[in-house]
């Protein structure tokens, strides 16, 4: 049977596109390149130099270490120097008022809690506003402090419980003492939330530095005090003291042998030290998505991990949003127990 011939005219669907394609003429298909070119994202042109993290505190600090172990995979990352640069002092508040006023976009900072949640509550006078000029970036590490006391204690058996502890630290009232780091430090706000908690009174005597608490311990001039895991370790492992329970809400990875204080029946206790990377406020939103998605890409590594937490850290390697989510939390926390207890810096 004959084939049925096509209807005169009728031109297929592809046939009139590619004719109309045909007839297209280069300006038209200029003017259509051009607009898509002009849709399309534009690539980033960063960094254009070297990048600078500000540390708060001295060369070979905790904050001082975890820089860098960044900077390396950092400078790979980028395809640019980046440079640690230590500027020291007031509790690393000099080195966060200096990442607030940095306007360059390449500067960034690496900071401990204190400088990102209770500065100003602390000291109105503190130059900067860590809410207002700075801008979370990711939030690195966490660790919980070891409530700590000497093993040769008068009045305390040295088998005694958690709970003996607080029994005998009740007993003993102001005539007990604590030590931290200086006024306002972590250590200082947390003990103090620890009193209101446990009913517990002894007196805060402020100290240059952890190594100087752990050794008023061992001669006996304290009875108790809040340190961090790895300096507890040394000395508990050592026989020199012995560790009461650690901060954190439950046991922690970094002291999985030391129990809870919720474990010694203190209740509604979680406090923790961190640190994280911070930029300021000014630096254009992109910049900070990029460094904030590197950052966290690089914490999650499994050898920047491994080296975090022989330092002493369990990784987080958060987003902005879960950072910003902890410093509203923490400053919330530690807030009220600094109004509760009248606590100004020195």
């Amino acid at each position: 049977m004959p084939s049925r011939p096509a209807f005169p005219g009728r031109v297929s669907r592809r046939a009139s596109l590619l004719i109309a394609l045909a007839a297209a003429s280069p300006w038209a298909l200029a003017q259509s390149a051009g607009k898509a070119a002009a849709t399309a994202p534009t690539p980033l042109a960063w960094p254009t130099k070297p990048l600078k993290i500000i540390v708060g505190f001295p060369a070979g600090s905790s904050p001082d270490l975890t820089a860098r172990t960044f900077s390396e995979p950092l400078s790979k990352a980028l395809g640019q120097p980046v440079i640690v640069d230590n500027k020291v002092g007031a509790g690393g508040n000099i080195g966060a008022d200096a990442v607030a006023k940095a306007r360059d976009d390449h500067t960034i900072g690496l900071m401990i809690n204190g400088n990102m949640t209770i500065a100003k509550l602390l000291n109105p006078a503190v130059p900067y506003d860590p809410i207002k000029d700075l801008a979370p970036l990711s939030l690195i590490g966490t660790s919980p402090l070891i409530l700590t006391a000497p093993v040769n204690q008068p009045g305390v058996a040295a088998n005694s419980s958690a709970r003996d502890f607080f029994v005998a630290a009740r007993n003993g009232g102001d005539k007990w003492s604590y030590g931290t780091p200086g006024v306002g430090t972590v250590g200082h706000i947390g003990t103090e939330l620890l009193k209101a908690r446990s009913n517990i009174n002894p007196v805060h005597v402020p100290y240059p530095g952890y190594p100087q608490v752990a050794n008023a311990m061992l001669g006996g001039q304290l009875q108790m005090a809040l340190l961090p895991p790895a300096l507890a370790q040394a000395q508990v492992r050592a026989g020199k003291l012995r560790a009461i329970g650690v901060t954190s809400s439950g046991r922690s990875p970094l002291a999985p042998e030391v129990p809870s204080l919720a474990e010694a029946g203190i209740s509604n206790f979680n406090l923790e030290i961190w640190n994280a990377f911070a930029a300021p406020s000014t630096m254009p939103k992109p910049i900070q998505a990029k460094l904030a998605a590197l950052i966290s890409e690089i914490a999650r590594s499994e050898d920047v991990r491994s080296k975090l937490f022989q330092q002493g850290w369990q990784t987080v390697g958060s987003s902005p949003e879960g950072l910003a989510n902890r410093i509203k939390a923490d400053t919330n926390l530690l807030g009220g127990v600094i109004a509760m207890r009248g606590i100004k810096a020195e």
